[in-house]
């Protein structure tokens, strides 16, 4: 893969999304379509790449620190 797929802003971004996806696969969800691949980390990567995936990109949520909690 030399660019990314339209939409993914950075390589970190996209290899999170194929692991989530992937993930999705093993624990038994359907495919998006049909691929020529039979693993599930490889379905992910088409799935991804034909922008099949809905994701979407939210603000961080701050959680509370062990000193937050302290006082």
């Amino acid at each position: 893969m030399e660019e990314l797929p339209e939409g993914i802003d950075s390589r970190f971004r996209y290899v999170l999304l194929v692991a989530k996806r992937a993930e999705q696969l093993i624990q038994g969800s359907a495919q998006k379509g049909r691929s020529k691949y039979n693993k599930p980390t490889r379905v992910a990567m088409e799935e991804v790449e034909k922008n099949q995936v809905k994701w979407q990109l939210t603000e961080p949520v701050e959680e509370p620190t062990a000193l937050d909690l302290a006082e």
